[in-house]
């Protein structure tokens, strides 16, 4: 009786002393000391969001006592909606729809630039002799319309071609079968996506996987009409409040580190993304991720932090093509927060540049499979 009256209280004394344990202590662990934040993402889950599934992933968001909920876009999904209507705090989009955003009138402001530069071009059959931006008058030219043909058209009119008059614009579809059909002369392709899709079809008068010498790419960013992309946007009234300064700090250290872990541990980082979203197969991801990591590396400035002359360029395109009705304000982005989490970064010896990263060469597989 006195044993088992004497493990009775020894249970209970080892629960009045875990007990504070369990309701968080100053460690900001607990889900008391978390502030919860959501995340718009532009699109399906897949490598192009690697960094914020890894850094969810490895506990890095965690590290700085956020709780982070990241939701999937899609074909109905309008990120700047969902983050003015205050269902996410931030939200990631191309730049010159955030433009198109704030010209309507909504305040909306882009806080860090992850790309550094554009995954867009043009792409044209090697043996059609369609070789520069010049060869495409009179051609049937596919591209996405809705807000993604301001690159290209921007390429046209810069060499002399208007895109209505000169050329016969396809609209095309998000795959490329018009293109691999022939019903087309060029098409658009993302680096990381279209143009590997491609590439994982086989070349029926060989048997084998077409190649990169089968195609003529034509990249924006080449033809100086690279307007940037995926960027994390807020609120202009959110951001204004000092407490949600700190926690958009936080957000993109964290967001930035799971980055330089997706740059640093490309095949682990693929593991994350497959775990998350099995959707794409793992051969289509794998190429995926390694040209988003040439988007965003190097970093001259830092990641996230914008450059003022791509800056410029996309905002003169998102005039010229009527993106916009009005010269964007330089109040369109700020970069004080993603400098302020840059410069935490390097005090914690973390390579935020990645001067001295070199693509991979990756095999692609038939169907991305």
């Amino acid at each position: 009786m006195r044993q088992t009256r004497w493990l009775a209280l020894a249970a209970l004394l080892s629960v009045i002393v875990l007990a504070p344990a369990a309701c968080g202590g100053d460690d900001g662990g607990g889900d008391g000391d978390m502030d919860k934040v959501t995340l718009q993402s532009k699109w399906v889950v897949q490598a192009q969001f690697a960094g914020y599934y890894a850094a969810l992933d490895q506990g890095f968001y965690e590290d700085e006592d956020l709780d982070v909920t990241i939701r999937p876009g899609g074909p109905d999904i309008v990120p700047e909606q969902v983050v003015l209507g205050g269902q996410a705090e931030f939200g990631i989009d191309w730049l010159d729809s955030l433009l198109a955003t704030r010209d309507q009138g909504q305040e909306i402001v882009n806080i860090a630039q992850v790309f550094t530069r554009s995954g867009m071009t043009e792409v044209t059959w090697a043996d059609s002799g369609l070789e520069e931006i010049t060869d495409l008058r009179g051609k049937k030219v596919g591209v996405w319309l809705g807000g993604n043909e301001h690159k290209l058209f921007a390429a046209l009119n810069k060499n002399g071609i208007d895109p209505q008059k000169d050329t016969k614009i396809v609209k095309q579809p998000f795959d490329m079968n018009l293109f691999l059909n022939r019903e087309i002369d060029a098409a658009a392709a993302m680096t990381y996506n279209e143009l590997a899709q491609v590439l994982e079809t086989k070349n029926p008068d060989t048997g084998d996987l077409y190649q990169l010498s089968d195609l003529n790419v034509m990249k924006m960013s080449e033809l100086g009409t690279g307007a940037l992309e995926d960027g994390v946007f807020v609120r202009s009234d959110w951001i204004e409040d000092e407490d949600n300064q700190d926690i958009a700090k936080r957000f993109l250290k964290a967001s930035f580190r799971g980055w330089v872990y997706c740059r640093d541990n490309p095949e682990d980082c693929l593991r994350i993304v497959l775990d998350n979203g099995p959707t794409l197969g793992e051969g289509h991801q794998r190429w995926q991720l390694n040209e988003i990591n040439a988007l965003i590396w190097p970093a001259p400035q830092g990641i996230g932090i914008m450059e003022p002359e791509s800056w410029e360029v996309t905002k003169q395109i998102a005039l010229d093509g009527k993106v916009i009705k009005k010269p964007a304000s330089d109040d369109a982005y700020r970069t004080d927060i993603a400098e302020a989490a840059v410069d935490e970064l390097k005090e914690d010896d973390v390579d935020v540049t990645g001067e001295s990263w070199q693509k991979e060469t990756v095999q692609v597989t038939e169907g991305g499979a």
